[in-house]
């Protein structure tokens, strides 16, 4: 997916098991950050960002969409356990992680295995001609992130 393309609806469960399309936010930017794991020490601390800027990104007028692998009930355990304000969503077939190109070669304790690269992207609202792709930011360093995601927030138009 390059810039300014349309992104395609998607639909998934929440941690409550409600159905979640991205259509459903198509008059809000939205930011959808894919990490690993739920519960796992770097996506914790990207997850916990995004809930310290929360507040910062609702009065942006955006919507934060988590996406991992793990289960609607593994997603509300996560969700629960720190105070997540926002809706995780289970991707346990990776059909979005796939169609995304997030799932890559990783070493875990000297073993090639596949895992979800840990990447961000903000889509505009639809104007007319679909939610599109404003930016994209892969391989995330979790520290600082949310903050980071707000500084393209403020920079960027959100109206492609």
């Amino acid at each position: 997916m390059q810039i300014n393309d349309v992104v395609e609806n998607f639909t998934l469960q929440n941690q409550d098991e409600e159905t979640v399309n991205l259509t459903d936010f198509a008059d809000k930017p939205v930011v959808l950050f894919f990490y690993p794991r739920a519960n796992t020490s770097g996506c914790t601390i990207e997850a916990c960002g995004f809930r310290d800027a929360f507040q910062k990104l609702q009065q942006a007028g955006v919507v934060v969409l988590g996406v991992s692998r793990d289960t609607p009930k593994a997603q509300k355990n996560f969700q629960r356990k720190y105070n997540l304000p926002y809706d995780l969503l289970a991707d346990p077939e990776m059909t979005l992680i796939k169609r995304y190109d997030l799932l890559r070669p990783k070493s875990m304790y000297g073993k090639l295995v596949k895992g979800v690269e840990r990447t961000t992207f903000i889509i505009s609202p639809d104007t007319g001609s679909g939610q599109r792709l404003l930016h994209i930011f892969p391989k995330v360093n979790p520290e600082n992130h949310a903050e980071e995601v707000l500084e393209i927030l403020h920079a960027t138009p959100t109206h492609a």
